[in-house]
């Protein structure tokens, strides 16, 4: 299904773009906590799923005028989205979300990077030690670097072009948690990419770890 496609089955029509809606949310307020090296370095070349995960927090602004948060975890090698979860607020429920989700979608024996900027809720004690807890090795963007987590920033920026750019905002939260649930299915399971072979980021997954 394209993204039109779904559009259309939802009943949402062309009228006015909305790209000046979805500024960068920054969650940075200086150092609150424990901040990690940058292991990755720009080096963005895992080839294998599960090795190395990417995630930060955007916003969206809605038709009431408030704004939506939307927390993510993508796959470096396969760029499939692996957790996905949208908000009132960017607080810390928001981030121990997103990690459950995500370690229902990990092998029990994955040990992934992780990396972030340098937000506060990735500084944080409870964040830093529910990776520990999980084998997870912490990486952290410089400070006001957004080339140093270039793939995160890059879906994002698929997600609001895609999605959001040219159509109506999305008149509440509940409306845009179900749109943005369909366009994250169909990144995963229909959007094929030259970066990831002409497959889909499942394809590629299974194909890569079958291999």
């Amino acid at each position: 299904m394209t993204v039109n496609k779904l559009m259309a089955e939802l009943g949402i029509q062309v009228t006015l773009f909305n790209r000046h809606r979805n500024g960068k949310y920054s969650s940075y307020k200086g150092k609150v906590g424990a901040v990690a090296d940058n292991l990755l370095k720009q080096q963005f070349n895992a080839k294998v799923p599960y090795q190395v995960l990417h995630t930060d927090v955007s916003q969206v602004r809605l038709a009431n005028h408030n704004w939506a948060y939307v927390s993510s975890i993508t796959d470096e090698a396969s760029k499939e989205v692996l957790a996905f979860q949208v908000s009132p607020h960017p607080d810390r429920q928001l981030i121990t979300a997103t990690l459950n989700e995500l370690l229902t979608k990990l092998p029990d024996d994955a040990k992934p990077i992780i990396h972030s900027d340098q937000g506060w809720h990735y500084q944080l004690g409870y964040y830093t030690q529910k990776l520990a807890d999980n084998n997870f090795v912490q990486s952290m963007s410089r400070k006001g670097n957004c080339h140093d987590n270039a793939p995160i920033e890059s879906f994002f920026h698929l997600f609001k072009a895609e999605l959001l750019d040219g159509f109506p905002p999305c008149k509440d939260l509940a409306e845009f948690r179900s749109l943005s649930s369909q366009y994250i299915h169909y990144f995963n399971y229909d959007r094929i990419s030259l970066k990831t072979k002409g497959m889909t980021p499942v394809e590629y997954r299974n194909h890569t770890l079958a291999a």
